[in-house]
């Protein structure tokens, strides 16, 4: 019903993006090219797209990349009016990716005047693994951005967060991250659900963190981010809220 890799995660960051570049017709920098005769793993890579949240000319394409993953590539396509899943529309994105949450997630910043679609490869183990195909939709629904996020903390060092969905239609999943104010990531969550406690995992569907979440610390400042993905891995809304542990 619904993939799991069809998603991923996070915060917005403002930093140096790449201007909206020719088509490259290379065909070694086609993604085909890139595959043939390759061992390869669809959907593999966790990754979503959304709206920038100080200028809305730039797309940011996050993405989870798993230990040990290497040579980290973005490949889009020429129009948004072609088949996803033709591997032979993808043409290779010259830009690096920069480092989100302190490295725990990775994103691509583009900067261009048209929809298309995306995908992010990366390699493990003697394997080429991707991403399903990303749809941007900067112009024709772009991301919102809102911090009204409600927390209940009744429950001593677990707070509880809820928020609203703007569109049913549009959500397939939420992605969850709790962080501290320097960006250090205490635990990413998958629910299907508009709510998350930290940290209970009975409503969570994919967890991303890495081993066992530390204790919150009384007084302490800290951020919940929540994603808002659609089925086609486009960011609908993305809330941050900042608060003090109590």
């Amino acid at each position: 019903m619904r993939n799991l890799t069809y998603v991923l995660v996070i915060l917005f960051l403002t930093s140096c993006s790449t201007k909206d570049s020719s088509p490259i017709t290379n065909s070694t920098s086609l993604l085909s090219a890139y595959i043939e005769d390759r061992a390869i793993e669809m959907g593999a890579v966790i990754a979503c797209a959304g709206n920038n949240s100080v200028d809305t000319d730039v797309v940011e394409i996050y993405f989870y990349p798993k230990n040990n993953a290497v040579n980290y590539k973005l490949y889009e396509t020429n129009s948004s009016e072609v088949n996803p899943n033709d591997f032979s529309n993808y043409s290779l994105v010259t830009i690096s990716d920069v480092p989100f949450f302190n490295g725990y997630l990775r994103k691509f910043e583009y900067s261009f005047t048209f929809e298309r679609w995306f995908i992010v490869s990366y390699e493990l183990d003697d394997e080429i693994k991707l991403s399903n195909p990303i749809r941007t939709k900067n112009l024709t629904q772009p991301t919102l951005f809102s911090d009204q996020i409600d927390i209940n903390q009744d429950q001593s060092l677990m707070p509880f967060f809820s928020w609203n969905v703007n569109s049913e239609e549009n959500n397939a999943i939420f992605f969850q991250v709790l962080s501290t104010t320097d960006n250090s990531l205490l635990s990413g969550t998958y629910t299907f659900e508009n709510q998350f406690q930290y940290y209970k995992t009975e409503n969570v569907v994919l967890n991303i963190t890495n081993g066992i979440p530390p204790n919150l610390t009384l007084g302490q400042e800290y951020n919940f981010t929540v994603m808002d993905v659609s089925e086609d891995n486009w960011v609908n809304e993305l809330f941050i809220l900042q608060f003090i542990l109590e």
